[in-house]
């Protein structure tokens, strides 16, 4: 993949992730709003409602009180007459008069202050009635002055009753006077008021804890709760108990201790999907970028991989091919030890070539778990006696030298002897092969509690942090520069670990750059 498009990629991928949780994080804070923005339009409409039920049951109740004395007095009020109207229509055609009469007509009333619990002598109240007449005369000339004199009429038509709007207008005025001089506690009590609250809180289906209090000129009263605490944040107002000129001394202040709570409960469930969602997407994106990371990673290693294959397969053929070329020579032909020692080399670069194929073959199968593993009882001295025998000839070919330290009492494991003579083979090999100087490996053997212990110490050019990571990985070589300077070709290691892992040992390496590395391979003795 492209360097470029491969970062700009990543790039749009980062922005598009980023994107989403500021998304997600925009349309929670909006939420939050417009739910704080409902609750508090919620509550003004529930305690705008409870200020007016508080209003209109107090009046209902001095309401029903002065029906009740108006009722059962045996007294007659004093009528007077407030307004009258006259309205006359005549029709010349059949020469007949109309007249409409309305008067409006008070009834005063003194109904005892005891009534009220008040310590005046009487308060005055009064009531309005309308009467509607309407006369018609025949064939009679009629003027103003006939009609206030009672001129009998031909037809008349009365009708009277109470005036609601007048009455009303009056007894607001009057019980309003009478209610500002009375206590808090005789207009509102705590359970009226509470139940109150609590009604029509439900209806609006603000259903969480709440606490009241009822305030008089900014001091706090006895009408309250019992767990009311003022906090600004979480208060709401308004005035209650207004009287005739628009004035009000009393407050009803309302607090809900878990607002917060509440108004967070209705985003909990589609919060907590969206995080779920958010993460889903996240853990998705971490995974495809680390899948692209490592794709890219493999890409290279693959063809740093194919790169080396070529080389390690490149200088057999080129041996072969000379050695063949020799072979036709006449001058070579008819020498019989001059072809046999072709012949050998050839055979011998057959082998290398056909060992390089194996080592390929051998891990694609161990990844497979088609490599049939038999183990059985060994003495591990004697297999790693066998393996320094491998290496002996590469070893003398470098004037290097192995010293052992066998210090194990119990060296009795459970272990396949081809395929672990293979891994100690492999690390000397690379041993050898890293060590840039005369090799000098030291290899001990010891026994820690139920495990023997095998450590392979060279002097070599060593590694880096980043490669002790990766150094078991397939395909995995550590650049050195020039990139054939070590053959190989990134199997051996992988090839390794697997077949450690397969005996239920461990292995891994401790090493600082240019000084050299040490594997460290722990096998389970048999009890």
């Amino acid at each position: 993949m492209n360097k470029i498009f491969f970062r700009l990629l990543l790039i749009l991928m980062s922005l598009s992730l980023i994107g989403i949780i500021l998304v997600q994080v925009y349309w929670f804070n909006t939420s939050l709003k417009n739910n704080d923005e409902q609750f508090k339009f919620h509550v003004k409409q529930v305690i705008g409602n409870v200020a007016n039920k508080l209003q209109k049951e107090e009046a209902y109740s001095f309401y029903d009180k002065y029906n009740q004395y108006k009722d059962s007095t045996g007294k007659i009020p004093q009528k007077n007459d407030l307004l009258e109207f006259y309205y006359v229509q005549k029709n010349h055609e059949t020469n007949q008069t109309t007249v409409y009469k309305s008067s409006i007509i008070s009834e005063d009333y003194d109904i005892s202050s005891s009534f009220f619990d008040k310590k005046i002598d009487s308060v005055k109240f009064k009531s309005f009635n309308s009467k509607r007449v309407t006369e018609i005369y025949n064939d009679k000339k009629i003027d103003n002055s006939k009609i206030q004199n009672s001129l009998v009429p031909d037809v008349k038509i009365e009708k009277s009753g109470s005036l609601d709007v007048l009455d009303n207008a009056q007894f607001e005025i009057f019980f309003k006077d009478i209610a500002s001089s009375m206590s808090l506690q005789e207009r509102v009590s705590v359970e009226n008021l509470n139940k109150l609250l609590k009604n029509e809180l439900e209806e609006y289906g603000v259903n969480t804890p709440f606490e009241f209090a009822v305030f008089n000129d900014e001091m706090e009263t006895k009408v309250k709760s019992n767990g009311f605490i003022y906090d600004k944040n979480k208060t709401y107002s308004i005035p209650i108990f207004i009287d005739n000129e628009g004035n009000n001394k009393y407050k009803l202040l309302v607090e809900f201790p878990q607002k917060k709570k509440f108004i967070l409960s209705d985003l909990i469930g589609i919060t907590l999907l969206s995080i779920i969602f958010t993460l889903i997407i996240i853990i998705a994106y971490s995974s495809a970028l680390n899948q692209l990371i490592r794709q890219r990673n493999i890409s290279v290693i693959k063809t740093d991989f194919i790169n080396n294959m070529t080389h390690e397969f490149k200088t057999p053929i080129a041996t072969i091919n000379l050695a063949l070329d020799a072979i036709k020579n006449p001058k070579i032909i008819d020498d019989k030890q001059k072809v046999l020692k072709y012949l050998q080399m050839i055979k011998e670069e057959n082998k290398r070539m056909h060992a390089q194929v194996e080592n390929v073959l051998r891990i694609s199968k161990l990844e497979k778990k088609e490599l049939n593993i038999s183990k059985v009882p060994l003495n591990i001295i004697g297999v790693i006696e066998d393996a320094i025998e491998h290496v002996h000839l590469i070893l003398e070919d470098r004037k290097g030298t192995i010293t052992n330290h066998f210090s194990a009492l119990r060296t009795s494991v459970l272990i396949n002897d081809t395929h672990f003579t293979n891994v100690i083979v492999n690390i000397l090999e690379n041993a050898i092969k890293y060590s840039p100087e005369t090799p000098e490996i030291n290899l001990f053997v010891e026994n820690v509690k139920d495990f023997v212990v095998i450590k392979i110490k060279d002097n070599g050019i060593g590694m880096s942090k980043i490669a002790q990571k990766r150094v078991f990985e397939k395909f995995y070589r550590e650049h050195t520069g020039d990139l054939h300077n070590v053959k190989g070709h990134g199997l051996g290691l992988a090839y390794v670990k697997r077949i450690i892992e397969d005996h239920n040992g461990q292995i891994f390496v401790e090493s600082e750059k240019g000084k050299g590395s040490t594997f460290i391979i722990k096998i389970p003795l048999i009890n």
